[in-house]
């Protein structure tokens, strides 16, 4: 993705780059989301460390990622904590977000040597989704009101939701569900399409999608707390702060500034009304002070 040369960054950040090597790989899974959380963190460390970042986006799911991570094709990418602790260290989620946060962090270290950086504000929790319309025949607002509707029903799921540890199979036991059909499995970014279509009637979507208030869907409430937390973590290699020791201090800057409501509408720019994901991480960029526009 070509370079986004007119952007510079704060005095405050830029001292402590080092030379060693020009340039820093930042990556991202394949959905919406992780495209616009990719392009801030790659235009704000070409803006704080002044040298060029190269992007490898869309690398599929949570697997492919910490490979890259461990393997060094990529030095840091958002993750997800709740993710983490389910899908990558195989454990229960048994604590409240803090303790989720405290025990990624340790875990990463441990196993991985990799840091894990202090959450950007935001928790995107997997959402189970539904046509606001059915919703309200049904009188359906919480999850535990749909194991009676649940057999005349199709649903749609990412890749992932299939084999995770809190995916498919915890919430069908959790919830006591029995849908019409096997699960229909698709690409991330085709499932409110597929429930638009009415080619399933329910899909386990996420928290932050923009598609949600812009469709009029309806996101039905996780009432027995089954889904972890899914506060939204940068993840490094010590490596490229040994580099570039001003690439620590910006992802430290970065820690609670974005809200749910920020990331929804970020979303839905790209998703509902096609702007550039460059673009509105630029934007966002700006409106926080973080980057500046060189003139």
């Amino acid at each position: 993705m070509e370079r986004r040369a007119f952007i510079s960054g704060l005095a405050l950040l830029a001292v402590g780059c080092s030379s060693r090597r020009s340039d820093i790989t930042v990556g991202s899974k394949n959905f919406t989301e992780q495209l616009i959380l990719g392009e801030i963190i790659s235009q704000y460390l070409a803006a704080t460390c002044h040298v060029p970042v190269d992007d490898r986006f869309y690398l599929a799911g949570t697997y492919i990622c910490h490979q890259a991570l461990l393997a060094g094709r990529i030095d840091t990418y958002v993750e997800y904590t709740g993710t983490a602790l389910a899908a990558v260290l195989k454990q229960k989620y048994s604590g409240d977000p803090a303790a989720v946060y405290d025990e990624v962090k340790s875990e990463y270290h441990s196993r991985f040597n990799l840091d894990v950086m202090p959450p950007l504000g935001f928790n995107n929790s997997f959402a189970m989704v539904m046509r606001g319309s059915d919703a309200r025949r049904m009188g359906l607002t919480r999850l535990s009101q749909l194991a009676p509707f649940a057999p005349a029903m199709k649903l749609g799921v990412g890749y992932e939701f299939l084999e995770r540890q809190d995916g498919y199979k915890g919430l069908i036991s959790t919830y006591d569900l029995k849908f019409a059909e096997a699960p229909r499995v698709m690409d991330l970014g085709l499932l409110y399409r597929a429930l638009e279509n009415r080619s399933v009637d329910i899909v386990a979507g996420s928290n932050t999608d923009g598609l949600i208030a812009a469709l009029g869907l309806v996101v039905l409430d996780d009432d027995n707390h089954y889904f972890p937390p899914y506060d939204a973590v940068p993840i490094a290699r010590p490596e490229l702060f040994a580099r570039f020791p001003s690439a620590q201090a910006a992802l430290n800057r970065l820690a609670g500034r974005i809200s749910a409501d920020e990331m929804r509408k970020m979303n839905y720019q790209v998703d509902g009304q096609k702007m550039d994901a460059t673009k509105v991480a630029r934007e966002w960029l700006g409106a926080q002070g973080l980057v500046r526009e060189q003139r």
